[in-house]
């Protein structure tokens, strides 16, 4: 598994190996998203997820760094939905109405 994840394409492996990081139970509530400039982006289901998700990104950070070759240095957990407002905005406009 280590060295499929080593040898994705750049700015997969970390995408790919969050359900090996965060395990079954989590993966089927959260998704990956992408990943870019060392920040891995996992979208989860509400709030309270992401308070306790982000208790625990150290040691995911830990398992993911020590699969693949890119140098994962923060996960940012989003609100489901809320990747297609960042877009939005990082471009200019504006999704609301």
């Amino acid at each position: 598994m280590a060295s499929a994840l080593r040898r994705a394409r750049a700015g997969e492996g970390p995408v790919l190996a969050w359900p090996l990081a965060c395990g079954s139970t989590v993966a089927e509530r959260t998704r990956a998203v992408d990943f870019a400039q060392g920040v891995l982006r996992v979208e989860v289901p509400d709030v309270g997820w992401r308070k306790e998700l982000q208790s625990f990104a150290p040691q995911y950070l830990a398992v993911i760094n020590r699969y693949v070759g890119e140098s994962v240095k923060r996960i940012e957990f989003i609100l489901a939905g809320q990747q297609l407002a960042d877009r939005a905005d990082k471009n200019g406009r504006s999704t609301r109405v």
